[in-house]
């Protein structure tokens, strides 16, 4: 008889628009940790549309964002998940005892071009990474 499945770990990302930083992390903890994984991500102000530039940037290292939408930061997310991200949200975000929280300091890619999100892509991509690994999680291929 086997051992029962672990329970999958909810990592929640908050930004202040859910239109850049937020979805690129939900991203590639999408990629990275794949079913072992359950993401969110949400603004405390969402935007309307994802951020153009963010979409191109993501997609010249092969993940497509373009149907993800800007999702409003609700208590119920926040309380439902393990880890909680957040990148420049200030206080708007709950906090409850026995999450986990943690301040991921980056540039916003709001209104800057393809050229400035590369960097901030890849900071959170590394960033992501090592969140994975911190946890135990291996990536996936």
């Amino acid at each position: 008889m086997s051992a029962p499945a672990a329970p999958r770990l909810s990592v929640l990302f908050v930004c202040v628009h859910n239109a850049g930083r937020s979805q690129m992390g939900a991203a590639f903890l999408t990629r990275l940790g794949g079913d072992r994984v359950e993401v969110r991500s949400a603004g405390s102000a969402p935007a309307d549309a994802v951020n153009p530039a963010v979409v191109q940037a993501m997609a010249e290292v092969g993940i497509d964002i373009s149907a993800a939408t800007p999702k409003v930061l609700t208590t119920e997310a926040v309380r439902s998940s393990d880890v909680v991200i957040t990148m420049g949200c200030g206080d708007a975000c709950p906090v409850f005892p026995g999450k986990r929280y943690l301040d991921w300091r980056l540039d916003d890619p709001a209104g800057r071009g393809v050229n400035a999100v590369r960097p901030i892509r890849d900071d959170i991509e590394q960033r992501v990474r090592g969140l994975l690994a911190e946890l135990g999680i291996p990536t996936a291929p």
